[in-house]
């Protein structure tokens, strides 16, 4: 099978890893970084299955346009991927299939809106309704840091047009949960689950990003979990959106709270995570490019199955991420990095010099994986091969997947 990845980054370069597995794979627009890359536009490309990567290019259409060449697709369309680009619509779909998810508000006034903060018990969070590239949303103890975000994003200081509508949630309280699941239109099957790290630094301080870090599996997530989590969030919420006319085939990526009250659904994404799948599909044992041609044909008959392995990634970010993130600086020590057992260095906002160098490109510069027979081990693989890499003002957290070792897999 000849596969397309369409994307640029380090979820990409994972995707395109684990599909070479049986695939014949080209990557477009990929970067230096990524094997296959092309910048041939995918609606000029003759493959056999297009997976999307990226959530603007889902928002805009692609899938559907591509599918009107008759081109089999694994991703979206314009109207499933309104769940990622717009914030106010999934959580009007949530409330509409039962979903369980936070006390929440959609406002377009300035004084609307701060007189619901004020109605709230003392966590705040504040969201773009629109795409702002994981990093849209507020997370705050402060009600003057809430407000603060408020008036940004609705005057379009912050984010333009995407802030110009927010949802105010009530914070929630508990361990973040990321699951991936493989809808067909009908179905849903569950992809092993995974915990991401957003805030800029150790302790889960500082600013939020698209993503520091994940590791998988959880060991504190059972298969009870994992079902309680199909059951009540992503099968309700597909049997919704068929409801509403829409199709959707392609990754239903639920970001749940597991709050006292049981898990409760922060948002959906409608493509792979990043950085969550740069360690959750290299621990697939299933053929990947089957099972997303099945998806994309509307006939899922695979139940995935995954390497008892673990998996951690931590995220080399370039000085000022997630600002003005730094760029052109030449990363040292790749190919050392490379060379570590069990490790593999996915390309994600990297650029090549004159020389033929890689350079960073990005606020998320690379993104190092390690497979080992548990958590501890693979942790420690992946920060040996991070200890190999450098560039000026390179940043790293340096406590990915570390409660999960040292509290012997709780969350």
């Amino acid at each position: 099978m000849k596969v397309c990845v369409v994307g640029s980054g380090g979820r990409e370069h994972a995707l395109a890893h684990v599909l070479a597995r049986t695939s014949d794979v080209v990557v477009t627009p990929g970067n230096p970084g990524i094997p296959g890359s092309v910048t041939t536009p995918p609606t000029e490309l003759d493959t056999d299955l297009f997976v999307i990567g990226p959530e603007e290019p889902l928002v805009d259409g692609l899938a559907d346009r591509l599918r009107a060449q008759g081109k089999l697709v694994f991703g979206p369309g314009a109207d499933g991927a309104r769940l990622e680009g717009s914030k106010a619509w999934m959580k009007d779909l949530l409330m509409e299939a039962g979903v369980p998810t936070a006390r929440h508000g959609v406002f377009r006034s300035v004084e609307t809106a701060l007189a619901f903060l004020d109605t709230l018990p003392g966590l705040y969070v504040v969201k773009t309704d629109g795409l702002a590239a994981g990093k849209g949303v507020v997370v705050t103890e402060s009600l003057a840091e809430a407000r603060d975000a408020v008036s940004s994003f609705l005057s379009g200081d912050a984010f333009g047009d995407a802030g110009r509508t927010v949802v105010i949630e009530e914070g929630l309280t508990g361990p973040e949960l990321s699951v991936l699941a493989v809808c067909d239109g009908r179905r849903a099957v569950p992809l092993a689950p995974a915990q991401d790290f957003k805030r800029i630094d150790d302790g889960d301080r500082g600013r939020n990003t698209g993503g520091m870090g994940a590791y998988s599996p959880v060991p504190a997530v059972d298969t009870a979990m994992m079902a309680v989590v199909m059951e009540r969030g992503v099968e309700p919420t597909l049997a919704a959106l068929r409801a509403r006319g829409i199709d959707y085939r392609g990754v239903l990526y639920a970001g749940l709270m597991l709050t006292p009250e049981g898990p409760k659904v922060l948002e959906y994404n409608v493509r792979f995570g990043d950085p969550e799948t740069q360690v959750v599909l290299p621990r697939l044992r299933t053929d990947l490019a089957a099972l997303l041609a099945e998806a994309a044909v509307g006939e899922l008959r695979t139940e995935p199955t995954f390497v008892d392995d673990a998996a951690v990634t931590v995220v080399c970010a370039a000085e000022g991420y997630p600002r003005s993130p730094r760029t052109g600086d030449v990363i040292a020590g790749l190919e050392v990095a490379r060379h570590v057992e069990g490790v593999t260095v996915f390309c994600a906002g990297v650029d090549a010099d004159d020389q033929g160098r890689l350079t960073t490109a990005g606020g998320r510069v690379l993104d190092v994986t390690a497979m080992g027979p548990d958590l501890t081990t693979a942790r420690q693989l992946a920060y040996q091969a991070v200890a190999c890499l450098s560039w000026p003002g390179m940043h790293v957290r340096t406590d990915i997947a570390e409660h999960a070792t040292i509290a012997g897999g709780a969350l």
